[in-house]
């Protein structure tokens, strides 16, 4: 019996994938690959962006900082300014121009301004006396006041004891303020920035009609001192404002001074 029993042979076949024909290696290069291109678009985007930019995106990404409504430095996505909107674009590989001002860049800037007014003011106020010599009233020199303030250089034409610009309470112009105002008018040829014309009064309550008060008589002397300077020959298109201030911005501490009844141009800065 023993004899006859055939043996049970068992084969294992085993079965290994060839390496051109496995998948493995194809994850692993895609990640590569990916990676590779975060980099070097990382690299174009540290290039092709401004130090405000970049920190606006990284404020973005950074979810334990709220993000700043002026960290990109500008008012586009992120809060930054897209480079796309430049005039050198990125592809030229120069980047974003950069758009913000540094403080010496501003506080040069003031300077420069500061010093162009403070000679305009040296220039006009030579003009303006050589326009009073020439009309023999020397006495006129007693209204001008000049000075510089941030909105731009200033003619005040004011009140003198005894000599007011205006009959009082009243829109009438004297001989003295149409003189002054024909010297302004061709010293202003020396500049091209448009002026605002600003009537002042003193404190003293208007006595005439109760509709009728300090307000509109301050911006109806404005009105004729336009009206005046525009006969002169003054270009109306440059005249920017016309305004009444009332007693609201006295020029000397006694609300009540003659100086304070003045027209106030204004060379307005560019």
């Amino acid at each position: 019996m023993a004899a006859d029993q055939q043996p049970i042979i068992k084969k294992v076949k085993k079965v290994s994938a060839e390496g051109h024909h496995g998948g493995a290696w194809k994850v692993a290069y895609a990640d590569f690959v990916t990676a590779m291109m975060a980099f070097f678009l990382l690299m174009w985007l540290l290039n092709a962006t401004t130090e405000d930019q970049r920190k606006g995106i990284a404020d973005y990404f950074n979810p334990t900082v709220p993000i700043s409504q002026i960290s990109g430095g500008g008012t586009d996505v992120l809060n930054g300014s897209t480079i796309f909107a430049e005039k050198t674009l990125a592809k030229d590989g120069s980047g974003g121009a950069k758009t913000t001002q540094s403080a010496a860049d501003e506080q040069e800037g003031k300077a420069e301004d500061d010093g162009k007014a403070a000679s305009d003011l040296e220039s006009i106020e030579e003009n303006l006396r050589g326009q009073i010599d020439e009309n023999d009233a020397d006495d006129l020199a007693r209204h001008i006041q000049t000075h510089v303030t941030p909105e731009g250089l200033v003619i005040e034409l004011v009140d003198v004891d005894g000599s007011p610009l205006f009959d009082v309470g009243s829109t009438n112009a004297s001989s003295k303020l149409h003189l002054l105002l024909k010297a302004v008018t061709s010293s202003l040829s020396l500049v091209e920035n448009k002026i605002s014309i600003v009537g002042h009064t003193d404190s003293l309550a208007y006595s005439g009609a109760r509709d009728y008060s300090n307000w509109e008589l301050s911006t109806d002397r404005a009105n004729v001192a336009r009206r005046l300077m525009v006969d002169e020959g003054f270009p109306q298109n440059m005249i920017d404002e016309v305004a009444g201030k009332a007693d609201t911005e006295p020029l000397v501490d006694d609300r009540y001074a003659p100086q304070n009844r003045r027209i106030s141009i204004t060379i307005l800065r560019s």
